[in-house]
């Protein structure tokens, strides 16, 4: 059986989702950071400065590495793709039924400037263009959104 010490020097990873430039000690951040000790304040300042240039409220990932001393590092994503997806559609959320009912139409193109967004991820240098087109039209698929090939879409 490991011994406290041993268990103690390990480092958790936090998965979180933030809004752009609103980070604050509420939840989830708060209760998420706090567990592990980490002081809320100092992430939220900082990343709060790294996402000043986005538009705020844009849902952004975030991946926290906490250090067994209790400092902390951390990467900003894209923001989900679903979430994308529905900006790009203009609606608030997805097809309750979505192989009975599509809640609109989004064309290749969008498809093809979401998954551009998304390779700019870390993690994603290994994937290729066309799979993450794939995976765009995957969620779409799986929120109801039909995606058409012309260069309009019918209202």
């Amino acid at each position: 059986m490991a011994s406290k010490g041993a268990k103690a020097a390990t480092t958790s990873t936090v998965r979180l989702l933030v809004p752009a430039g609103k980070a604050s000690p509420s939840p989830p951040v708060g209760p998420a950071l706090g567990q592990r000790g980490v002081k809320t304040m100092d992430f939220c300042k900082q990343f709060n400065d790294r996402t000043k240039q986005y538009t705020q409220g844009i849902p952004m990932r975030v991946i926290l590495t906490v250090k067994p001393d209790r400092s902390f590092s951390f990467i900003t994503k894209t923001p989900p793709t679903s979430w994308m997806l529905l900006q790009a559609l203009g609606q608030e959320k997805g097809s309750s039924r979505p192989s009975h009912t599509s809640i609109g139409e989004l064309t290749i193109k969008h498809v093809y400037e979401i998954a551009a967004i998304k390779l700019t991820d870390p993690g994603c240098e290994d994937t290729t263009h066309e799979a993450m087109c794939s995976r765009v039209l995957s969620q779409a698929k799986g929120m109801g959104i039909t995606i058409v090939r012309g260069e309009e879409v019918t209202a």
